[in-house]
């Protein structure tokens, strides 16, 4: 399919969904994938030991959007999953993101909402605008909580401060003054019946859809000349030969343990601000509900060098693209590139945000491929 209508770059979720709409349009689409599988970092596997486990880490689908909801079940039934995180400090399993429990455990006394409210007020400093993720997470509740479970956690994750990184790292963590124990609370927290990678292949099994794995956009982009346009959703400053330097990005990786029992976890994640390595670990089977003799438990290490996973929300890295956003929105109008997801974006977005932008971005297609742009 040397001339396809619609060339997508990536088989993860966004290029799935753009890849399906595109399909359903009547176009005729090529996928092009530089891994050896379909559903990108959501890719599941069965473990050796027969366990399934999240090849790049745990991706916990959450929603408060229906029309995803509803596009999505097209393709998967839905096992209902709760997504319960706890935070290892000084050898102690607390509540994460901080609700009434955590408060109660750490400060080792009891509260109503009313009397939480007004001790994180005590704790709190006076910071009107905080400017970054030290001062967004010293404005909500001090610096004892923010020294116990952000500081260390943040610093081993992104390799940087919480100073030197924007409000919106640590901001989107929130603070309860509940016993809600969940990591979201999303009205719609569910995981895909058979997986994520059973998913997207059925999302691509679309007869205008030919999928080629194992093959990098970079080695073939002069052979392929697509009618309509071509979808991008790889790091966007690899696309354009790093020209304006190369962005900076987290990458990850994963020992994955087996054990004989059922469980060994109380709960799906467990996070480590304050020692080990690794920042948190894993056990997929409370989430996926697979019944099996043993288990599997994924330990997660930062890296600042591999894969792209996350990209460094600090100054110098956002104003460097910007300058690539401006390029990129120059391929838009003039070679009909669109540009989508976390790595094309240079942002971290969520499994229904991702979505999400999928359905905008063929949206955009079809209207400029209708106006004869």
């Amino acid at each position: 399919m040397a001339r396809p209508d619609v060339l997508v770059v990536g088989a993860g979720p966004v290029g799935a969904v753009v890849a399906e709409r595109a399909a359903t349009q009547g176009w005729t689409v090529l996928v092009v994938e530089r891994r050896p599988h379909v559903a990108g970092h959501c890719h599941d596997t069965l473990h050796p030991s027969g366990v399934l486990v999240h090849s790049y880490g745990p991706h916990y689908f959450r929603t408060d959007r229906p029309d995803v909801v509803r596009y999505l079940s097209r393709f998967t039934e839905w096992r209902s999953a709760r997504y319960v995180v706890k935070s290892q400090v000084r050898g102690r399993l607390y509540p994460f993101p901080i609700n009434l429990d955590t408060l109660e455990q750490f400060f080792e006394r009891t509260f109503t909402r009313e009397e939480a409210e007004r001790f994180l007020l005590a704790e709190r400093e006076p910071i009107a605008q905080p400017a970054d993720s030290e001062e967004v997470v010293l404005s909500r509740v001090g610096r004892r909580l923010y020294e116990a479970f952000y500081r260390g956690y943040t610093l081993k994750q992104w390799g940087r401060e919480p100073r030197e990184l924007d409000p919106s790292v640590c901001g989107r963590i929130p603070v309860r003054l509940d016993r809600d124990d969940r990591y979201v609370e999303s009205a719609f927290q569910a995981m895909p019946d058979r997986g994520y990678t059973a998913l997207f292949g059925r999302i691509l099994a679309h007869p205008n859809i030919a999928v080629r794995t194992g093959v990098d956009y970079f080695d073939v982009r002069r052979e392929i000349a697509p009618r309509v346009a071509t979808v991008y959703t790889g790091e966007i400053d690899r696309y354009f030969d790093y020209c304006f330097g190369r962005l900076e990005w987290r990458s990850l990786r994963f020992e994955f343990r087996e054990f004989d029992r059922e469980l060994v976890q109380p709960c799906v994640q467990i996070n480590y601000p304050d020692e080990h390595a690794f920042t948190r670990s894993v056990e997929f089977k409370h989430v996926t509900g697979q019944h099996h003799p043993s288990t599997v438990v994924a330990y997660e290490y930062p890296e600042a060098h591999g894969d792209p996973y996350y990209p460094v929300p600090a100054p110098d890295n956002l104003a460097r693209y910007e300058r690539y956003r401006a390029l990129a929105e120059h391929a838009t109008r003039t070679e009909r590139v669109h540009f989508a997801g976390r790595l094309a974006r240079y942002a971290y977005i969520n499994m229904d945000e991702a979505i999400g932008m999928a359905l905008g971005a063929f949206d955009e297609i079809a209207r400029t491929a209708d106006d004869g742009g």
